[in-house]
């Protein structure tokens, strides 16, 4: 479609009334995702695109069966499913992997994300992204307008560019209808990027002159921890710096940051012998943030996992807090196939614990080949600076570098990744390879994934993700996709997944496997139902408590066959309550397991949402072994007073934590991206006694200035 150039202003007021928009050609003839994904959606949206030298203009008018639309919160960045909404994504680089996400609903409350991996799973969509623009809505008698500016700036592109590729997806509740500008196939996920149009500009795109943009902070902080019995005052100034260099990198700066979270960590129940990783927050580290960390295999050979720095183990053990001096990034595209990424943060050292200064670099580089698939470069290194006399030769540094081919033709039927990786540490030689393929088919109602990958003994990377070594895994799914004519069920899943892991330094001896048939519903009022029974084998290489309970540990070198089933339902989320509940049950090593994991949620749109997350786990185990009963319960609300006011409040309380903790959190948006955060902290004991562990108080302060 045509994106006609002017010289006029238009005002942003949801009223498309300014001469321009006059004549204008619109992007409609929505289809429809669902119900189902093979006619013209019933409640149509038009789409104009009007640019000047500084600005991206979009009017929209989104068609509605009624004026009674779902807006849970004034909240920015919310949640397109169970709402109304409109949202625009825009490949700039017409590349197929990466876009820029913009969305709106009916009371003009915006967010704004990227689309990272070509969109083809959940973890390519990133939220945490944030970028200055302006927008507005206004309702109307069976429909509703928003209209938006956005700085060109806030997008990467090549200069001269003259086509940009482009899609955009409708949420509408009353009608319950998703629809997008161009079809797309129920199997894969909407926001995918493999299914997009054109729109080309009437005269090629200019130098968008992004403006430097400063974000200083000051965070005030008082606490009191009553274990230690130890007050703690403090006052911290830094902040960070943002540069556009040309028209598609980004370089970053940041100067004595305070990356404490004004938003705490959801507790989890871990009942695995691993670790497991929670996704990165700080806004440091979003903005191409797909392009270091997508190398290798997220969930078990990750080689860089950006929560290891700023983070270190003290004298017992536990994981602190490692303060960071500065550090900068740069990334983004060279040109239309080619992205480079270079990362550089220095730590602090911290003597009261033997934490040695550590300088943390990597370097990602990334070229597109055929349609939509490229090649990937990556070097991770640690190194250890200034000079201790606690630190060990293991420690001096560690070297990682790698190289992964991501697979996806046009149409996303075929995707995958092939890697290899080799790390470098003092002293060890060897067995430190780690390399993997995955490949995934979709397409004509059939799901096929089937991945494999080995871990070395010697394999390891400081600042990656790697839970467990010396494994070769198999993954496979299978999975056939079946869509009623007729009734309430909109689509049954049929699946069986398999999983095998052995170790080669022990002769390949089989260390798990699981199969785990499954079907799943989803129904056409947006409910979904599941049932998965699966089969397991674990053979225990070393000691391990399965109650976590801190009991007598099963035997190493013992084996172990269980069996359980699990069912699970998601309510219809269009409602003011909702709710899911998911029971397991079954065999568990050598005793019994019973979970069930319950999410209620409660909107009085749009100033209230209060939600319960409740975990109960009760595993049963033989004598000598331990029994043990386990409660996570995590209430939490958020009252939206206005579009820039909010107060939030989440309660945690962990039986396996020993823990019950308060965090609340008044925020007023003062400014576009400018916040003052007033954040309470409560922490208590509850292993023995109910007791205080840590109260602090923050009074945090962020200014986002263009120069």
């Amino acid at each position: 479609m045509p994106v006609k150039y002017i010289s006029s202003e238009i005002i942003i007021d949801g009223v498309l009334n300014e001469t321009p928009w006059e004549g204008t050609t619109a992007a409609t003839n929505f289809w429809q995702y669902f119900p189902t994904d093979t006619i013209q959606a019933k409640s149509q949206t038009e789409i104009k695109f009007l640019y000047d030298d500084t600005k991206l203009y979009v009017g929209i008018k989104v068609y509605a069966p009624d004026d009674e639309y779902i807006v849970p919160s004034l909240r920015r960045d919310f949640r397109a499913g169970g709402s109304d909404n409109i949202t625009l994504m825009f490949d700039t680089f017409n590349d197929g992997q990466n876009a820029f996400l913009f969305g709106s609903n009916p009371e003009g409350i915006r967010r704004e994300a990227l689309v990272s991996g070509g969109g083809v799973d959940l973890r390519g969509f990133t939220t945490s992204w944030d970028t200055k623009w302006v927008g507005e809505s206004k309702k109307y008698d069976g429909y509703y307008i928003c209209e938006w500016a956005i700085p060109l700036s806030a997008f990467k592109f090549r200069e001269g560019e003259t086509r940009w590729r482009f899609n955009s997806y409708q949420f509408d509740t009353q009608g319950n209808e998703r629809s997008s500008w161009m079809q797309i196939p129920q199997s894969q996920f909407i926001f995918n990027l493999a299914y997009m149009g054109d729109m080309v500009f009437e005269k090629p795109l200019g130098n968008s002159k992004s403006p430097i943009s400063l974000i200083p902070y000051i965070n005030g902080f008082t606490g009191r921890d009553f274990e230690l019995d130890e007050n703690d005052t403090s006052f911290k100034i830094g902040g960070d710096a943002k540069f556009t260099i040309g028209n598609s990198l980004n370089l970053d700066v940041t100067i004595n940051p305070d990356f404490s979270q004004v938003e705490v960590d959801n507790l989890i129940t871990n009942l695995t012998r691993f670790e497991v990783n929670l996704p990165e927050r700080r806004q440091f580290f979003i903005e191409n943030n797909d392009l270091f960390a997508n190398f290798g295999d997220s969930r078990a050979a990750n080689p860089f996992f950006s929560r290891r720095i700023g983070i270190a183990e003290d004298l017992e053990g536990n994981t602190i807090e490692n303060d960071i001096i500065a550090g900068a990034r740069l990334s983004g595209k060279l040109n239309n196939n080619f992205r480079i990424g270079l990362l550089n943060i220095q730590t602090e050292e911290d003597e009261v614990n033997n934490i040695a200064s550590n300088n943390n670099t990597v370097v990602a580089l990334q070229h597109k080949v055929f349609s939509r698939s490229n090649i990937g470069l990556i070097l991770v290194n640690r190194q250890q600076t200034g000079s201790n006399d606690f630190e060990t030769t293991q420690e001096d540094f560690n070297r990682l570098v790698g190289i992964d081919y991501n697979l996806a033709n046009k149409d996303n039927s075929w995707n995958g990744k092939f890697y290899l990786h080799k790390s470098f540490t003092p002293d060890v030689s060897g067995n430190d390879f780690s390399g993997g393929v995955r490949l995934e088919y979709n397409k004509n109602n059939w799901r096929v994934l089937n991945s494999a990958l080995f871990v070395g003994e010697e394999f390891n990377s400081d600042l990656g993700f790697i839970p467990r070594k010396d494994i070769f895994r198999n993954f496979s799914r299978v999975e056939r996709l079946i869509f009623p004519k007729k009734g309430k069920i909109n689509r049954h899943i049929f699946s069986l997944g398999t999983f095998f892991v052995f170790r080669p330094e022990l002769n390949f001896q089989k260390g798990d496997h699981t199969f785990a048939p499954r079907w799943q519903a989803a129904f056409k009022n947006t409910s979904n139902l599941s049932v998965t029974a699966r089969s397991r084998y674990t053979f225990l290489f070393d000691g391990f408590d399965p109650s976590r309970a801190d009991g007598i540990e099963l035997p190493a070198n013992s084996e172990y066959y269980y069996e359980s089933a699990q069912i699970e339902y998601q309510s219809d989320n269009r409602k003011a309550f909702s709710y899911s509940i998911d029971t397991e049950f079954g065999e568990f090593f050598n005793g019994n397991i019973l979970t069930v994991r319950n999410n209620l949620n409660l909107r009085l749109q749009p100033y209230f949402v209060a939600g319960l997350n409740l975990r109960y786990d009760s595993i049963k185990l033989p004598a000598p072994f331990s029994d043990n009963d386990i409660w996570l319960i995590s209430p939490r609300m958020e009252i939206t007073f206005s579009k820039t006011l909010f107060w939030n409040t989440l309660v945690q309380y962990s039986t396996l934590e020993n823990n019950f903790g308060i965090n609340s959190r008044l925020q007023w948006r003062f400014a576009p991206l400018s916040d003052l955060f007033l954040v309470y902290n409560d922490n208590y004991r509850t292993d023995n006694v109910f007791a205080p562990n840590f109260r602090s108080l923050n009074l945090k302060l962020t200014y986002w200035l263009y120069l």
